[in-house]
């Protein structure tokens, strides 16, 4: 065989490794999982990081109820990434899991399941209800814990924390009791979020806004006294409404003390009372016009005139006094009794409607306060399940007619309410406008509608001073008016706000004030969530924390019969929380109340309350019996992290439970994320069916696919997910896969006696390692913004433009071709080391299930796992960024002289650009060094444009390239020639 001919390929450096090109994440992700178990890698980071300082992320409880959905997934991923990065910075970065086993979502469904077997849960003793509602949570924290490990989630699974555990449920109780003994609650009947379909107060962050078109009504209130208008008498004010179903429960009318009215008389004969601007739609709505007046000019003709006719207009101030009946008088002493006008200044405007509102003071927020304030009661008409009592005299007792007043039948233009006011000549219009929709709440549960309704409620008062306890008769719930307001703060605006900077440590200070300069002593990530919270706080009512159901905490608390104060005394107390913390709250159910109470006061004067607390008060309290418990008293989260809608939600009652009984937030920074979409922006829905199943996703492409995913999303806003996204993240991936792939076969063999000092490195090589510099500088700073997008692009950047595209790509000549033992082919090698250590530990918080197999395959341990590694410590580099800004000049002419080639190429003239002479008027590094760099033939210095040639030059027929020393094809150049020879 001649040497034109010779097969050379065993002389030929090439990467072995048996690390497979082919992924298969999903069949070899759950062996990883096993393995990891098997070694305890959770226990022994603790034990790895013990003294180190500490980083704890709390996390926020999903509801034990249902599979694993998208949401889930990009959220527990997330808190995944911050708790492995900070991990890997050396701190040490416990994450304990957590469920909330508490509430309605399980309730629900534990009375699901009642409803099909035809059972009433009211007729069950509420202990052993409470035992299939925990039986049902345990079902489903066993579930999700499987499916939230299967996202490669680290985390203290074999003891995470369940608000259902006895010493949870102690803590929670103990929380409340704070706020008890310092007389900081108190019992009130107010409007609150109330849901017929499940019959219980809900907090606003369970209700959901749809859109809807509601029956829309005029109904006319006969004025019959006006001492400061006497004229009035006889004519009609107008209210206009969007909830029918109140009307029953009027109990006043409201107006606007500055705002015009007119008196004006119509043609159906009947004289009526509008504000000014609203007169045309209100002709509109009702079809009817003005007439004049019998003591009008004959020259007022024209409507514009008549409605200009001053004699007939004022100011609302002269409504004072004021009182009209009811359309319904006829039906009895409720609605016989005169309705009074009120002054509603700050609340009644004249963008809609007939500018006077209708009061019921049971079923909203403004009326309540406006007819307490003046000595006006709610009356309770409207029961828990939405239909009016069985005693009320309009739409009560047995008639057929009592319906839910959420239903649109019972409220619709022809059903009972209107036919009633249309037979009674008192309703002006009535329609159901289905092109005119507005947003109304519904319970996420149900999506039924809900409503306002007033029912007695435990509150915790947001503008009441925390260092003072609410006097007696607001905590009994007696008092009315301007009692409750000025000991609660209810009639509280933003402008009377006390500054933040003095609420915490301050004297008389409130739990609005307090939470308010909590936040701002709190970093919001993104920091525009701040101002998000920030409004929720400003404007939110009294915190209403008892609910009507029977699985969660009880409120501990025992209501004296006759005074309806309630006990505060901490021996009590002592004995509930013992209770609590042998047998968990079921002990409240089955509790033998006198010996809680103890000798000092008789169970004949003392009622145990029924009610359980609202579970956002159980989550709020987590900081206390998760944070605290495990890490000391004092303690509080580096980090929460949920998604946006918990500023309404957890972030929020964590925040008051804390400043209500620390004075501070539980939580030094928050991060919000978005909400996971399908590929078009629309939530994801069964009904529509466009739900992306991420158990799917792990089945058949891997978990590591989805938290790539994840990483690479803007997740600050709402994220989308579909095929054509999981493609794109494919092939990230697959990219990524390569490049460690390729490490790992050009350092087979590699050992620590071939490595070369930094600075006997070539040019290449040191500019190579400043890029990883700089690389590493970006991560740190992503990892401290939580701007993981940041890192996967920076990451996945790097090893295709930097190395596969540029480095490996120039320098696999020298690895396959080069003597082993030549200082180039070692300084490569050297350098692919400290790559390698370097990517490996910066892809393990995203990519932990690949990482750990790229890193076994090199480093192979039962006992190891490159998750014990921490942040790569990278070499002193001699220069200055003269290397950098030198060798950016020279990828720029390298992609110019790509650009100038590829016509060539696709000509066929050439098949590779080793086959092409360039040439060039820049020459930033010498011919030979360029060539190289350009993986050509031959570099010559040339004017003008960059000039291309297929090259005459022969083949070397080793390493294939054309150089003038190879004599013909086939044949060695002087490199090959020496290689071989050794």
């Amino acid at each position: 065989m001649t040497d034109e001919t010779k097969d050379y390929r065993d002389t030929v450096f090439l990467p072995k490794t048996d690390f497979p090109m082919k992924a298969g994440l999903a069949q070899k992700e759950p062996a990883i999982l096993e393995r990891w178990a098997r070694i305890g890698i959770y226990a022994r980071l603790r034990e790895s990081r013990a003294g180190a300082e500490r980083f704890i992320l709390h996390d926020g409880p999903p509801y034990a109820n249902g599979d694993l959905h998208m949401g889930h997934a990009l959220n527990k991923i997330l808190k995944d990434l911050v708790v492995r990065s900070q991990t890997l910075l050396g701190k040490d970065a416990p994450y304990v899991p957590g469920w909330d086993c508490h509430g309605l979502p399980i309730e629900w469904k534990v009375e699901e399941a009642y409803r099909k077997k035809k059972l009433n849960k009211d007729e069950v003793d509420p202990v052993a209800f409470r035992a299939e509602c925990r039986a049902y949570a345990e079902k489903w924290v066993d579930v999700q814990r499987d499916q939230f490990q299967r996202l490669g989630v680290i985390g203290d699974w074999d003891d995470p924390y369940l608000t259902m555990k006895f010493e949870s449920e102690a803590i929670i109780a103990g929380e409340l009791l704070k706020f008890a003994e310092r007389g900081q609650l108190y019992r009130g009947a107010k409007p609150v979020m109330w849901s017929p379909v499940e019959k219980t107060a809900l907090a606003e962050a369970e209700v959901e806004y749809e859109d809807i078109a509601s029956t829309q009504i005029d109904v006319a209130f006969e004025i019959v006294e006006a001492p400061n208008a006497p004229e009035l008498r006889g004519a009609h004010a107008v209210i206009w409404t969007t909830t029918p179903w109140t009307i029953p429960v009027n109990q006043a009318l409201a107006y606007g003390e500055a705002i015009y009215y007119q008196h004006l008389k119509a043609s159906d004969g009947n004289r009526y009372v509008i504000a000014f601007d609203l007169i045309d739609k209100f002709l509109e709505r009702t079809g009817l016009t003005i007439e004049k007046f019998d003591d009008e000019p004959s020259d007022t003709d024209d409507v514009e005139a008549l409605k200009q006719f001053v004699r007939h207009q004022f100011q609302g101030i002269q409504l004072a006094g004021a009182k009209a009946r009811h359309p319904m008088h006829a039906r009895g002493e409720f609605y016989a009794k005169l309705r009074p006008f009120l002054d509603g200044s700050h609340f009644v405007t004249t963008d809609a409607g007939t500018g006077l509102v209708h009061m019921a003071p049971d079923h909203g927020e403004d009326d309540f306060l406006l007819c307490k304030a003046n000595g006006i009661d709610p009356v309770f008409a409207v029961m828990d399940d939405g239909r009016y009592r069985d005693d009320w005299p309009w739409l009560g007792g047995d008639d057929d007619r009592r319906r839910s007043v959420i239903n649109d039948n019972f409220t619709a233009p022809d059903g009972p309410i209107c036919n009633d006011l249309r037979d009674a000549g008192a309703l002006l219009s009535a329609r159901n406008d289905k092109s005119t929709r507005h947003s109304y709440p519904h319970s996420w549960r149900s999506k039924a509608k809900i409503i306002f309704r007033c029912t007695p409620q435990w509150f915790i008062p947001m503008d009441a001073p925390l260092d003072q306890p609410l006097p007696e008769r607001v905590r009994e719930g007696h008092a009315v008016g301007e009692d409750i307001a000025e000991a609660t703060g209810m009639h509280v605006n933003e402008d009377s706000l006390p500054p933040a900077s003095a609420a915490v440590n301050h004297n008389g200070a409130t739990l609005r004030g307090t939470a308010l300069d909590a936040i701002e002593q709190t970093r919001w990530v993104p920091e525009r969530s701040k101002n998000r919270i920030r409004s929720m706080v400003e404007g939110r009512p009294d915190w209403v924390i008892s609910r009507q159901r029977a699985w969660g905490v009880p409120i501990p608390l025992y209501v004296h019969r006759t005074s309806g104060d309630y006990l505060r005394d901490e021996g009590v107390n002592g004995r509930i929380l013992d209770a609590f913390r042998e047998s968990g709250a079921d002990a409240w159910f089955s509790a033998d109340h006198q010996a809680l109470l103890g000798g000092d006061y008789d169970l004949a004067d003392y009622e145990p309350v029924t009610d359980i607390l609202d579970v956002w008060f159980d989550s709020g309290s987590t900081h206390a019996f998760v944070v605290e418990a495990r890490y000391g008293e004092g303690v509080r989260a580096d980090l929460y992290l949920e998604g946006s809608d918990q500023h309404r939600g957890w972030f929020q009652s964590s925040l008051l439970e804390s400043c209500g009984t620390r004075g501070r937030a539980p939580y030094d920074a928050v991060l919000t994320h978005g909400f996971a979409l399908d590929k078009n922006g629309r939530k994801m829905s069964k009904s529509i069916g466009n739900v992306v199943d991420p158990l799917k996703i792990m089945d058949q492409s891997g978990a590591d696919i989805l938290r790539l995913w994840v990483a690479s999303t803007d997740y600050f806003e709402d994220v989308r997910i579909g095929d054509e996204v999981l493609k794109g993240t494919s092939d990230t991936y697959r990219k990524l896969r390569n490049s460690f792939r390729y490490m790992l076969g050009a350092l087979d063999g590699f050992c620590e006696e071939e490595k070369v000092p930094v600075r006997e490195m070539p040019e290449l090589e040191l500019y190579i390692l400043h890029r990883l510099g700089a690389l590493d500088a970006e991560l740190r700073s992503a990892v401290d913004a939580f701007q993981f997008h940041r890192y996967a692009r920076a990451l996945s950047e790097f090893a295709n433009e930097d190395l596969s595209a540029f480095f490996f790509d120039i320098r696999k000549d020298c690895l396959y071709c080069d003597a082993a033992d030549s200082p180039r082919r070692r300084a490569y090698r050297t350098v692919l080391d400290i790559l390698f250590h370097a990517l490996v530990r910066y892809a393990a918080p995203i990519l932990v299930f690949t990482a750990e197999e790229v890193w076994q395959t090199r480093f192979p341990s039962e006992d190891g796992s490159v998750h014990f590694e921490t942040w790569p410590d990278l070499p002193d580099l001699p220069g200055d960024d003269a290397i950098s800004t030198n060798w950016a000049d020279v990828r720029a002419l390298r992609e110019r002289v790509t650009e100038a080639i590829e016509p060539l190429r696709r000509e066929k003239v050439i098949r590779s650009s080793n086959e092409a002479e360039i040439w060039v008027a820049e020459m930033p590094l010498p011919a030979d060094h360029l060539s190289e760099i350009f993986i050509s033939s031959e570099v010559h210095r040339g004017e003008g444009e960059i000039k291309v040639e297929r090259t005459g030059k022969n083949k070397c027929g080793r390493c294939w390239r054309h150089l003038p020393e190879v004599e013909a094809d086939g044949a060695l150049c002087y490199r090959c020639a020496e290689v071989v020879s050794r």
